[in-house]
């Protein structure tokens, strides 16, 4: 009998040690959604972002990604992508910050990045506001596709630069200098 006595008290002590790990896991990472005033922006496509991703200003989350809706009514804004965000009431931004998509790493997860302009108006903080300055994420497979494909077309350039001797002439010919309008071609040599 003691000894199950001892093994339900151990058994409870490393449950409560273990919820106190987890409850300061959630309060350190910063998942709690950030309540505060509507913003929202058009991207022609988001990939990796969904509700609740991370809107940061220089590297702080200062917001929570509300929702997505594809714009699907004729028009210039069709098949663009609306990203509603709730960023802290005290964040004011200005009227031409630039709202991006980054990636925490190569691999990681994707969040919202604000860049702050210069302008002196600010966007409306009663819901209204609009981010009208977007950038789109790169996608990996296009990336990896231009550093394959453009350093092919790279090659078919010579490796210093120089451009490639034109067909018909020898590869260490020089190409012939044009001469200004008012001088004489040189006569050439004779040869034996």
């Amino acid at each position: 009998m003691g000894r199950s006595v001892f093994e339900t008290i151990l058994g409870a002590l490393v449950l409560g040690i273990a919820g106190l790990f987890l409850g300061f896991a959630y309060s350190t990472s910063n998942v709690q959604r950030v309540e505060g005033y509507h913003l929202s922006a058009n991207f022609p496509m988001v990939d990796g972002v969904r509700d609740g991703t991370d809107v940061r200003l220089n590297g702080v989350k200062v917001g929570s990604v509300t929702g997505l809706n594809l714009i699907t009514q004729p028009g210039a804004n069709e098949f663009l992508v609306t990203v509603n965000m709730s960023v802290r009431p005290d964040i004011h931004l200005p009227t031409d910050t630039m709202a991006m998509i980054a990636s925490e790493s190569l691999l990681g997860g994707k969040y919202m990045s604000l860049e702050p302009g210069v302008d002196d108006d600010q966007i409306a903080t009663d819901g209204s506001g609009r981010i009208t300055r977007t950038q789109a994420p790169m996608r990996l497979d296009d990336l990896i596709g231009q550093v394959i494909y453009g350093s092919k077309r790279g090659d078919d350039s010579s490796s210093n630069g120089a451009a490639k001797p034109a067909a018909g002439s020898s590869g260490g010919a020089a190409a012939p200098v044009p001469l200004p309008a008012n001088s004489k071609p040189a006569a050439a040599p004779a040869h034996p």
